[in-house]
């Protein structure tokens, strides 16, 4: 039984659409990148595949190959095994710090699925953050941008459905028709047409009632839109546009606690961030070291960029899990007050996923806070200012 308190502060809650605190008993609550970490969901690398080569995959994925340069079939069973030790590490290091790890079912990712327009095998399940949205109690499966991924969440339907069972909101976005039409678009600055709202979840960023959504080949701006009216007008939606069209947001900004921003120097300058962020500190990461390890023919078949291992996940606001070869970059958040854990996935690079990529985190102590000052067109429309 919970307190009075709690009951008052649960029926508020309700009363008002948007809980603040996690509601008594939900397994959900995740406001943010960084608050102490509770339960956490990690990717499963079994069965893993190459996208199948067809539009979706030429612009999400290899915009600078045609779709015969465009590698497939499944991922050798070297780097799958080598991808499950290293999750197994990760793993163990989560669980020693009390937290509760969940995993995905492996999943016959090479069955073919389809629609009425078009046919396709499956992906894989190694990077949760890219297909789901967690922000407070509600759980959001995105409209995924690759056709492939388009089935990926049912080898998580045992874990939504828990998490349901608990009181947690779970939503699923429009389901795209990922038309060839969507994909009509230039090479050069890859991003679907607003055809429909096509994004993966690991485009956005979350600060509370702020997120940061990158519009790139994996998010279009209809997406932004579509998420802005499930969500209301207490959330604030900011786009990080023209920056960086090549996937995700994760190896582009990072965030780790109120205040501080981790940022790639290759693709942002300061000048480049939403408004917010000019109240907050901002840090530049290093050069990537390291990545001399990996042969041409390695290099051919990578989905991850250059940058894949500036990728971290936050435990808690003082402690965050770094790639072990990035030294410089350690270096430089434990100047900033963090405690870096240092564990390597050897294949961050080859499957596209650093520690934020294969984490779901789907419940944070903390609560559901602003962290921003309202930028002063939001004051004088609102007639003065208001933190939530």
């Amino acid at each position: 039984m919970g307190s009075n308190k709690d009951d008052e502060l649960l029926e508020r809650a309700v009363i008002a659409g948007t809980p603040t605190a996690s509601p008594l008993g939900c397994h959900v609550w995740s406001c943010n990148e960084w608050d102490p970490l509770e339960e956490v969901i990690v990717g499963n690398p079994f069965n893993a595949r190459f996208p199948h080569p067809d539009k979706s995959t030429q612009v999400a994925e290899y915009p600078d190959r045609s779709l015969d340069e465009i590698p497939h079939g499944p991922f050798p069973e070297r780097i799958v095994e080598e991808a499950e030790e290293d999750l197994q590490e990760f793993v163990a290091v989560l669980e020693s710090r009390g937290v509760t790890v969940k995993r995905p079912e492996t999943w016959p990712h090479e069955k073919q699925l389809s629609t009425i327009h078009w046919e396709t095998s499956g992906y894989y399940n190694y990077c949760p953050r890219d297909i789901m949205l967690v922000i407070g109690d509600q759980i959001i499966e995105t409209p995924n941008v690759i056709r492939g991924r388009s089935q990926e969440t049912f080898s998580y339907r045992p874990l939504l459905l828990e998490y349901m069972r608990s009181g947690a909101r779970w939503i699923s976005a429009p389901k795209p028709m990922l038309l060839d039409t969507l994909f009509d678009v230039d090479l050069t600055k890859p991003t679907p047409r607003d055809d429909e709202p096509a994004f993966d979840a690991a485009n956005i960023l979350r600060f509370g009632y702020d997120l940061v959504y990158l519009v790139s080949a994996t998010g279009n701006e209809l997406g932004s839109q579509w998420l802005q009216s499930l969500l209301g007008d207490k959330f604030r939606i900011h786009l990080l546009k023209d920056v960086y069209f090549g996937s995700h947001i994760d190896s582009t900004l990072v965030a780790l606690r109120p205040g501080l921003i981790l940022c790639n120097p290759a693709r942002v300058t300061k000048e480049d961030l939403p408004e917010i962020f000019k109240q907050w500190e901002v840090i530049f990461s290093p050069p990537m070291e390291n990545t001399d390890r990996y042969s041409d023919e390695y290099l051919s078949k990578c989905i991850g960029s250059d940058w894949i291992d500036m990728n971290a996940f936050s435990i808690s606001p003082d402690c965050v899990v770094v790639d072990r070869d990035q030294t410089a970059l350690r270096k430089l958040l434990e100047k900033h007050g963090l405690e870096v854990i240092p564990i390597k996935l050897r294949h961050s690079k080859m499957l596209g996923g650093g520690f934020h990529c294969v984490t779901l985190d789907v419940r944070r102590k903390g609560r559901l806070e602003r962290y921003f000052d309202d930028p002063p067109a939001v004051r004088r429309a609102q007639g003065g200012h208001h933190r939530s």
